[in-house]
């Protein structure tokens, strides 16, 4: 079950692959996932000593969350994956070219999960030609049911 989506990566990414991480994630962070006050927008993974971590993604705090805890709501969580998903991830980052985007937060048996997207840029003309052909197809799809009207 999907907690938030980011809908940008797919509008700026070609994405090639897909990973799923586990979250380093505090007590009151859990729960403010849990009650959907997550954003993805502007977040961004980075490898760092061998390590992936999420950058950039803003979680609010409840109100009613600890008092003696100072929420840091951007702070850097690390992602929890094999170490062989890291080797390869580290491969293609730095000799492919390729960027690593968070695609959606979700539940897997309970726990909070983060899916990693191994994606390509996509130039201003990709953009373009993929707003066309998503026209195309919702104009020929009701095309198709006015058919379908006149038909019956």
């Amino acid at each position: 079950m999907s907690i938030v989506d980011n809908r940008k990566a797919w509008h700026d990414y070609f994405i090639e692959e897909k990973y799923e991480a586990g979250l380093v994630l505090q007590g009151w962070e859990a729960k403010a996932i849990r009650a959907g006050r997550v954003q993805l927008k502007e977040a961004y993974v980075v490898l760092k000593s061998e390590e992936v971590w999420l950058i950039g993604c803003h979680i609010t705090p409840l109100t009613a969350a600890s008092t003696h805890v100072h929420a840091d709501p951007t702070r850097s969580r690390k992602c929890l994956l094999n170490a062989g998903e890291i080797a390869k991830l580290i491969g293609s980052v730095e000799r492919a070219g390729y960027t690593l985007v968070p695609l959606d937060l979700h539940y897997n048996r309970g726990r909070i999960k983060l899916e990693v997207g191994l994606a390509r840029g996509k130039k201003q003309h990709d953009k373009r030609e993929a707003e066309k052909d998503r026209e195309w197809q919702r104009e020929r799809q009701r095309l198709m049911r006015n058919d379908q009207k006149r038909g019956n």
